[in-house]
């Protein structure tokens, strides 16, 4: 397939941070995707909420396969629009490996706690895990992935990805910013698809949840038109067994208008050069006014329907008390500390060491390690 010219070829890849010898298999991307799939921070992922908590049921979304279907989002895009999609892949995969467990309110608990001591944000934490806290090979630290996976991963945009400042990271998020505020059309297509898939997942988990109905669905144009179709082949069917008919019509209306959009903003923006992308003052990767307006309807559905239900604020409040005590235990007696993160102390000072720590835990670990030092004889 001829690529569009702003598309970012691996053999234009502005390197790693470390010099290794050429993959004659593999491209440049390619060599990423291997290293963040066997990295130990993607498997936790499998035990990290993505909204309902791990243990609740087998069959919600986890931060791992949350990642595996941005990851497909962002190939079907990609492949519409014309550019690199084992780049958009591996950016995909990557963008939540620094999450908290317990979800967001987990991570806006740990970001109150490390308030005073340079700030914690999934993003920049991403970047800490694949730059630092990753380190399977003995010539250094870290993945070395390439310089645009960690452009990638530093400039996600979505509503939940805030880097205000750089924090104890500065240095790092300068370095990736000096081309601009924008990462390439691939990294901005892992945006839009990490939008895309938590939409459609989040409502098909909710329904699986019982927390909302076929006929509160029906308060979204974008479900009841997709479902319009499908009941007039199937109008006796129940609502599980056509909702994953209508989720992928909505997918498909999403990703269909995503890539026809880019394609003209990046037309009427002259764009010629991944580094024009960089530079430009909006996003080039959207959706058409007309869609975000309907995409905008959606999220405030889940806003008000789902992520405001009184079971996930109690899940919430659940994730906060853990995440406050435990930081504040080891805060207290750092020695409770695994050895490999007590070694670090002297050096990155006991408040990073103990959320790089809480970050990396999966839900299960962190409510077992609760229980083990404040309720050893309860049941969560």
């Amino acid at each position: 397939m001829t690529l569009q010219p702003f598309a970012v070829q691996a053999n234009d890849s502005l390197g790693r941070a470390h010099d290794e010898p050429d993959d004659v298999l593999r491209d440049a991307f390619e060599f990423d995707r291997h290293r963040v799939l066997s990295s130990a921070a993607f498997r936790r992922l499998q035990y990290k909420t993505q909204v309902f908590v791990t243990d609740e049921h087998d069959h919600f979304r986890t931060r791992l396969t949350h990642s595996l279907e941005v990851a497909e989002v962002s190939r079907r895009l990609a492949v519409a629009i014309g550019v690199n999609e084992r780049l958009a892949e591996v950016i995909a995969l990557s963008h939540d490996l620094g999450h908290a467990p317990f979800g967001h309110a987990a991570e806006a608990m740990l970001r109150d706690c490390m308030a005073e001591a340079g700030g914690f944000e999934h993003n920049l934490q991403t970047l800490r895990i694949v730059d630092y806290l990753e380190h399977p090979y003995p010539a250094y630290r870290g993945l070395n992935l390439s310089y645009e996976v960690r452009e990638g991963i530093i400039k996600h945009s979505t509503v939940y990805d805030k880097p205000e400042s750089g924090g104890a990271f500065q240095d790092d998020w300068d370095e990736l910013l000096e081309s601009g505020p924008r990462p390439s059309v691939e990294g901005q297509i892992a945006s839009l698809a990490d939008r895309i898939a938590y939409d459609c997942h989040d409502l098909e988990d909710a329904l699986g949840a019982s927390l909302v109905d076929g006929t509160a669905l029906n308060e979204i144009t974008l479900w009841r038109d997709a479902a319009a179709d499908v009941r007039r082949e199937f109008p006796d069917s129940n609502i599980f067994a056509v909702r994953r008919p209508i989720l992928t019509a909505v997918m498909t209306q999403l990703i269909s208008d995503g890539a026809t959009e880019t394609k003209r903003r990046a037309e009427a923006a002259s764009v010629r050069h991944v580094d024009d992308v960089r530079r430009l003052d909006r996003p080039v990767v959207a959706f058409s006014a007309d869609v975000e307006a309907l995409v905008g309807e959606l999220e405030g559905f889940l806003a008000t329907r789902v992520y405001r239900h009184h079971r996930l604020v109690r899940m919430d409040a659940k994730a906060r008390r853990f995440i406050s005590r435990l930081f504040e235990a080891y805060l207290k007696e750092p020695a409770m500390l695994p050895p490999r993160f007590a070694n670090r102390l002297d050096e990155q000072g006991t408040e990073r060491v103990v959320c790089d720590y809480l970050a990396g835990m999966t839900d299960r670990f962190c409510q077992d390690e609760y229980l083990r030092l404040f309720a050893p004889h309860e049941r969560v």
